[in-house]
């Protein structure tokens, strides 16, 4: 095991590298010039002496893949530059936004696991009763419906009507409800589906036969059947939890969610460039790593993959 983690950590490096370096290569695309940009959202006329002292105090006198460089070695020790709007540190805003990012995607991660496990063993049980296909419908169409649509309905619903949670906001503990909600329902469909089709299919094992003959209680069967049908439901949920994190763009700003998702709308529509550079950054890297981590649980857990590795 030590050899195989330690192969699969040298391994995202050149990953990594090349996210870096496509991430900076694509803000250097943006066909506006960042001197000029800086210039403008703090009100100041863009006149080519301008232009040129702040290319000066960004860097941009210097070759593509010098900057690329020195961005990367600041990147590393955590220096993003400063933001074009309020001349302060990345770091500072990523840091001021990010905790409300990660209080939302917890939330809905613990929503998503407790109704997807109780919904998708119910369904196995069930398997083929009216309550499994009524549930089956409801998760099509679960997953069919867009998260920025189910949030303005449920906001229309439970916070103008009912007026049972606030509509926008972090203030109080009832804030978090509606966000994780709509955040969570698409990935409940998923893991629904995800969970009664393994379930089913291990139901259907040489084991499970076994376990019958010898008069094993039915519950603990299906626990067993439970057990051996996580793998595929571990792997799907390492990359849910970054795919969490980065989705909540479009949740934060229905919600006017003060996270990190939002801070990334606000500097597309600014040309913040640093704080988008950092953002695209900050997520990729948090999606390689979690790949990595479900990576080893997967082979911790299933003896046939640790035999493999």
């Amino acid at each position: 095991m030590r050899s195989y983690i330690t192969k699969r950590m040298l391994s995202i490096i050149p990953i990594l590298i090349g996210i870096s370096f496509l991430s900076f290569v694509l803000i250097n695309l943006s066909p506006s010039n960042p001197a000029e940009v800086a210039l403008r959202v703090n009100d100041i006329v863009a006149t080519d002496e301008a232009i040129t002292q702040m290319n000066k105090k960004l860097g941009l006198e210097k070759s593509f893949f010098e900057r690329y460089f020195i961005w990367l070695t600041k990147s590393i020790q955590g220096d993003f530059g400063e933001s074009y709007v309020n001349n302060k540190p990345v770091y500072n805003d990523i840091k001021e936004t990010i905790p409300a990012t990660i209080l939302l995607a917890g939330v809905s991660l613990i929503i998503t696991i407790s109704v997807s496990v109780l919904i998708g063993v119910a369904c196995t049980i069930y398997e083929g009763s009216i309550g499994d296909k009524i549930t089956r419908g409801i998760i099509f169409l679960g997953t069919a419906m867009p998260s920025f649509w189910v949030g303005l309905i449920l906001m229309w619903i439970f916070a103008v009507k009912l007026d049972l949670f606030p509509t926008s906001g972090m203030e109080t503990v009832k804030s978090v409800v509606l966000p994780a909600v709509t955040l969570s329902l698409s990935y409940i469909s998923t893991y629904i589906r995800l969970i009664r089709n393994s379930m089913i299919k291990n139901k259907q094992e040489n084991y499970v036969f076994y376990a019958r003959a010898r008069g094993l209680k039915e519950r603990t069967i299906i626990k067993h059947v439970f057990k051996n049908s996580l793998q595929s439901s571990i792997t799907a949920l390492g990359m849910s939890v970054p795919k969490l994190i980065a989705g909540t763009v479009v949740v934060e700003n229905i919600f006017a969610w003060p996270g990190i998702g939002r801070l990334c709308v606000t500097a597309i529509f600014n040309r913040d460039f640093p704080i988008i550079q950092a953002y695209i950054l900050i997520m990729a890297v948090l999606f390689v790593v979690c790949n990595l981590i479900v990576d080893v649980i997967t082979v911790l857990i299933d003896p046939r993959m640790r035999m493999e590795a």
